[in-house]
């Protein structure tokens, strides 16, 4: 079995980039959610609940809190893609994550007072699809590579 070669130092492996571009994607979204115009019904807003009727791009149902975790999760990826280690865990837990969201959004109803993000069912098959792509992607990226977990670029 053959293993990747070792970036030179301050070369990103592509574990690292897809990070970064999956952090800045969550960025950007988050960003959006509080753009009347890119979220409609803006004004119907809420901290968090599922009384929020706020749609980023007219689909996604998103509150504040909503937003926010978008922020933070965004800022988690850029920062953890500084080593492959915290690239490929970012990228692999959470994915476990989303597609833990994806079943929470299935199980409760939209009206539910436990809908405290909210959900609708445009963000739980996003989930699905994110939660699938994410762990791929940190699985497919670090195939064949020794020593992730100390290895950094």
């Amino acid at each position: 079995m053959t293993t990747a070669p070792t970036p030179r130092t301050g070369e990103r492996t592509n574990v690292q980039k897809a990070a970064v571009a999956v952090g800045a994607v969550f960025l950007l979204v988050g960003i959006l959610g509080f753009i009347p115009g890119i979220t409609s019904d803006y004004d119907t807003m809420m901290f968090a609940g599922h009384e929020s009727e706020a749609k980023l791009l007219g689909l996604f149902q998103v509150s504040i809190l909503h937003n926010i975790v978008h922020l933070l999760f965004g800022a988690a990826g850029i920062g953890l893609a500084r080593t492959i280690s915290g690239a490929r865990s970012y990228l692999l837990y959470g994915g476990v994550i989303y597609l833990v969201l994806w079943v929470y959004g299935l199980a409760i109803g939209h009206d539910s007072p436990a809908n405290f993000v909210p959900l609708n069912n445009a963000d739980n098959w996003l989930h699905l699809l994110l939660g699938i792509g994410m762990i791929a992607l940190a699985l497919l990226l670090t195939r064949g590579r020794k020593n992730t977990a100390t290895s950094r670029a």
